[in-house]
């Protein structure tokens, strides 16, 4: 029987048909998800505010600790069952699945820690007439009722940085998880309540997209937290009251220079990793490899000698290297980018082609076994610059490989785009990589290893059309805090 999840908004009902979760691998229906009106949506901003208001009904920052705490022990003892249910609804192999359930756990015990740490500042005083007999000291209050948008890819993670921190930093919080993938966010949110966090602090709905645009435009919301796609997140932003905050994180198509003294035995598998990672399906995945020309032809080759060894099967399937696209249209998309930028010169190394569900989970299957639900790994030589491979984020198993005559030109054509996010450079030449590094448009640039690198305590950044705002999660708890400063005159302090 499919799992069910209810709305999580104390007093609301739900309102029409419950939503349908499919497995993106062989589309089986594995939930069903209540759909909350415009009742349920006003109830949970109406319960948000008036905790927020409230300010003898904040939780203190001790219980706060607590509750993250005993959440991420909980979390630890059923770790292998949240990744099996991440991979199972998100498509993403078990194997990396588990590693997402790890860095959710330590996400939460970073939310701790940052909370502890955390403190405010004193601003000088009594350094002339108009300052004498004055203390001020900063502290720090939760900004308001946040609201969070998710996205499918990291069903759990995502969920953590965006709702871990609002809890860390005491806002009563709406968050709303991708319709595919729900169940993740559920599960977390049950887990929290089971930690000690009272139902009203953190709610849980799925709604239409017209009712998501009210929620987030009504001044009762102080946050917005989105990760999705750029055309819905700026207008999102647009819709904003006066006053609230956001961050925002789209896409990228990640760059990869290879400089020709690279050591492509160490390069080889970063890249491949990072291209191929939950099929592509990551805002920072390599896409576009921008090598020497002496060693372009040599790293594509090996590149996809490897690609095709890689096995693509069910996700919750142990050994599985490469699971399905999210939806089926996907799968039609990344081909009709492919056969485009293959009519349009590229040379096609391997892959690029649908592949289809196995009855068994292992492996591929036949036309007789449905429609297509995952795409071959693939490796493009030397695709046109105007290729929508190249010009826009193919979310896909997709890299290509452009020879290139000069450092330069390689970071050139690196940042023709308008998107800016993480990028890499190969090289052993410090000159090399500083020159990359200082010229790339990117947030952070990795040196001798992939664009998705990352910690969940560093900086995480998209630019131009990329994003807005920072991420990772002491950034985002500080985000969703106002540092308040107060001010004593007295005599004693003449």
């Amino acid at each position: 029987m499919p799992e069910h999840f209810p709305l999580i908004v104390p007093g609301a009902k739900p309102e029409g048909d419950p939503i349908e979760v499919h497995a993106p691998y062989d589309r089986s229906l594995i939930a069903t998800v209540d759909n909350a009106g415009r009742d349920a949506v006003e109830q949970a901003l109406a319960t948000a505010y008036g905790l927020y208001r409230d300010r003898d009904a904040w939780l203190a920052p001790a219980e706060r600790i607590e509750i993250l705490r005993r959440a991420a022990d909980i979390m630890r003892s059923r770790r292998e069952g949240l990744a099996l249910e991440a991979a199972r609804e998100g498509g993403k192999p078990l194997g990396d699945s588990l590693v997402e359930a790890d860095r959710a756990i330590d996400g939460m015990n970073l939310c701790v820690e940052f909370l502890r740490t955390q403190h405010g500042t004193e601003v000088p005083m009594n350094l002339n007439a108009a300052s004498k007999g004055h203390l001020a000291f900063t502290t720090h209050e939760p900004i308001g009722v946040v609201v969070a948008y998710s996205a499918f890819n990291h069903p759990l993670n995502l969920i953590v940085h965006q709702v871990g921190p609002a809890i860390a930093a005491g806002c009563p919080t709406i968050v709303k998880p991708a319709k595919a993938t729900p169940g993740s966010c559920w599960r977390f949110v049950r887990i929290l309540q089971e930690a000690g966090l009272p139902e009203p602090w953190c709610q849980t709905l799925l709604c239409s997209n017209d009712l998501s645009v009210e929620m987030i435009a009504d001044e009762r919301t102080a946050f917005l937290s989105f990760i999705g796609s750029a055309k819905v997140g700026w207008m999102l932003r647009s819709k904003l009251a006066p006053g609230a905050r956001c961050a925002l994180e789209h896409g990228g198509i990640a760059p990869v220079v290879v400089a020709a003294d690279a050591d492509l035995d160490d390069a080889l598998p970063r890249l491949m990793k990072a291209g191929f990672y939950h099929a592509g399906q990551v805002c920072v995945s390599v896409q576009r490899v921008f090598a020497e020309r002496g060693v372009a032809r040599e790293l594509a080759e090996r590149m996809a000698e490897q690609a095709q060894n890689l096995t693509v099967a069910d996700p919750t399937e142990k050994g599985t290297d490469v699971g399905p696209l999210i939806r089926t249209g996907e799968v039609d998309r990344v081909d009709q980018w492919l056969k485009e930028a293959v009519d349009a010169g590229a040379e096609k190394l391997c892959g690029g082609e649908p592949i289809f569900p196995s009855p068994s989970g292992r492996g591929a299957g036949d036309e007789g076994d449905g429609v297509p639900t995952c795409y071959a790994p693939t490796i493009l030589f030397n695709p046109p610059d105007d290729s929508k491979v190249m010009k826009h984020e193919v979310f896909g198993p997709v890299v290509s490989v452009c020879p290139v005559d000069s450092i330069d030109e390689a970071i050139a054509r690196a940042n023709d785009t308008p998107f800016s996010f993480q990028a890499s450079v190969f090289t052993r030449n410090l000159d090399t990589a500083l020159r990359a590094s200082r010229r790339l448009d990117a947030s952070a640039v990795m040196v001798n290893q992939h664009t998705a690198f990352r910690v969940d305590w560093m900086p995480f950044a998209g630019l131009k059309h990329s994003g807005y705002g920072t991420g990772g999660i002491p950034f985002t708890m500080e985000d969703m805090q106002v540092e308040k400063m107060t001010v004593i005159r007295s005599d004693e302090l003449v």
